[in-house]
């Protein structure tokens, strides 16, 4: 079985850095990371969806964790075709994106270059210290499989060259049972990694909850929460959930499974309810290492 990485989706969310899990003295920016990273072996940058990430941060990521954790990195919103805030680009950039906040048009292509080049640059010293997990390009609810579709992940498995790429839609079509496999060896074909997600079942965003494994050396699985709210709401309201360990044990077979198929699996808990990520994540892989009876 492959090596199995947990982690939450967030070591600086809000609602977790007031719960509590930071012990006294670790509150600080450097001490917050030296403790999650003595608690659990992976986290995801998702702050890198909302601003480029700069390449001091990650030079510091790398001083203040150990040798084997890793970063995934989530990409930045503007190279996954979402709505960018103008304030959210670097104050040089900004009068090249007065576009407003809820646009789909593509972007300006030289902005766009821009954004690919400083974005690489900021997560550089995670790349060049072996820390880079892989980075994650999640596409919106509205990014439908079809020509345009395909023709956007090759530009972005083009110009991410050398990354270790992953793919997650949001778009359910892409997981249907009769094109599951379409998009698995589409993905294969473009050396991504697919994505699978736990969400709440029933709605019309709703994923089905499947591991689809697309290449030997990672597999990547993020649970979302199971919140009614999915697809609607605030970013609280999307992901409140808490895990019960009936709900994370139903997911072992899965995982095991996938662990077998890939070199590496990785676990992330973005259910953001004060420390229920990552509580999540200590009962996952405590879950997934105990021996079988």
């Amino acid at each position: 079985m492959g090596e199995v990485l947990v982690g939450a989706c967030s070591w600086t969310d809000p609602q977790l850095v007031k719960s509590g899990w930071y012990p006294r003295g670790r509150r600080d920016a450097e001490g917050r990371l030296r403790h999650y990273a003595s608690r659990l072996p992976l986290v995801e940058v998702d702050s890198a969806y909302y601003a480029l990430p700069g390449r001091r941060n990650s030079e510091l990521w790398v001083a203040r964790t150990p040798d084997g954790f890793r970063f995934d990195v989530k990409a930045f919103s503007l190279l996954t075709g979402h709505p960018t805030r103008p304030g959210a680009l670097p104050p040089d950039l900004r009068t090249r994106h007065a576009d407003g906040t809820r646009r789909r048009e593509p972007a300006d292509p030289a902005l766009l270059d821009e954004v690919w080049g400083r974005f690489a640059e900021g997560i550089g010293p995670l790349r060049e210290a072996g820390r880079l997990g892989t980075v994650l390009f999640q596409f919106p609810p509205w990014f439908a499989p079809g020509p345009r579709a395909e023709r956007t992940l090759e530009d972005c498995v083009r110009r991410a060259a050398g990354w270790p790429l992953a793919v997650e839609f949001r778009h359910p079509a892409w997981w249907a049972a009769e094109r599951a496999d379409d998009t698995r060896a589409l993905l294969t074909g473009l050396g991504a990694t697919a994505v699978g997600v736990d969400t709440v079942q029933g709605t019309t965003g709703s994923l089905p909850p499947v591991v689809p494994v697309s290449r030997p050396g990672l597999a990547v699985v993020r649970f979302h929460g199971r919140s009614a709210a999915w697809g609607r709401g605030s970013k609280e309201d999307r992901f409140h959930h808490d895990y019960d360990v009936t709900e994370l044990a139903a997911w072992v077979p899965r995982l095991r499974r996938a662990a077998r198929q890939t070199d590496t699996l990785h676990v992330l808990f973005n259910n953001c309810c004060a420390d229920a990520a990552v509580r999540a994540a200590e009962s996952m892989r405590e879950l997934l290492t105990r021996r079988r009876r």
